[in-house]
This record gives structure tokens, C-alpha cells and sequence, in this order.
């Protein structure tokens, strides 16, 4: 065991942050400082992500509940529509165009690398402007407990 360990780093406390969106809301399960980002993705039923495009973050899915499609750029180029199917992960790369869709009322958890650089959002059901590092800022000044 090694004996450098610092324990003042070691947090036993619980954590999560609920962030509403136009198409739902986020719960955030890990803290922002952390090299890595979990959250569930609560989908209403016909609502949509925007149609966007990471250039920094990557994402993998898992449907926990209901009935979630997701639309997404295959090797050709072409946006293609994908059921998510329990028990299975998808995940999308840098650059990589896609939308989470709610079918019904769902949860999707999300592991990511950090919130960084912009989300090109190329549509938007909300009119949502692209997200880049401060607007995210102003999109989450008000998180609900």
C-alpha cells in the first residue's frame, strides 16, 4: 500500500446537481472537477436533443428506462436512426454528428469526458445558441435540487 496517499482528498459525501433542459433534465453524478462526467438523462416522450456536434467531448449511452432513439452520423456520412436497446452502450466520437430522441418518457445515463470546447448545435427545437464554454455557464446558473 503505498504511503504517499493524501486522505484529504478522499470525499465520502454523496453528490448530484439537477439541471432542467428544454427537452427534459440532467442530474449530474459526478463533480465538474472530476476527469470524467456521469449523468442521466431524463428525455420527456417526443422531445429531442439538438442535432449537434462535440469538438472536444465524447459520450456513451445506456438506455435505463423507456424508449430512446438516437440519431447519428454513420461511416458514410448519412444520419441514421438508432433504437437504444437495453443492456447494450453506444457511443459517439469527436465530431461525430447526433441527437438523443425521447420516444416515450426516458432515462439515458451518460458517462463523458468532461464538458469542454463547444457543442455545434446544427439544429435546435429550442433555438438554443451553440454551446460554447460560456454559455454553458449561463445555461446551468440555476440548478434544481
Amino acid at each position: 500500500m503505498p504511503h504517499s496517499t493524501d486522505l484529504t482528498q478522499f470525499d465520502t459525501k454523496g453528490f448530484s446537481r439537477r439541471v432542467q433542459k428544454p427537452w427534459g433534465w440532467e442530474l449530474h453524478w459526478t463533480p465538474a472537477e472530476l476527469p470524467y462526467a456521469g449523468k442521466i438523462l431524463h428525455l420527456n416522450a417526443g422531445a429531442r436533443c439538438s442535432l449537434q456536434i462535440h469538438d472536444e467531448k465524447r459520450e456513451s449511452w445506456l438506455l435505463l428506462r423507456g424508449h430512446a432513439k438516437v440519431l447519428w452520423q454513420d461511416n458514410d456520412g448519412r444520419l441514421i436512426e438508432t433504437d437504444l436497446e437495453s443492456g447494450n452502450g453506444y457511443s459517439c466520437a469527436v465530431g461525430q454528428r447526433h441527437r438523443l430522441i425521447g420516444v416515450t418518457d426516458c432515462e439515458v445515463i451518460e458517462v463523458s469526458t468532461p464538458e469542454a470546447g463547444t457543442t455545434w448545435r446544427l439544429e435546435d427545437d429550442y433555438a438554443r445558441p451553440h454551446e460554447t464554454p460560456q454559455q454553458r455557464l449561463v445555461e446551468r446558473q440555476h440548478p434544481v435540487a
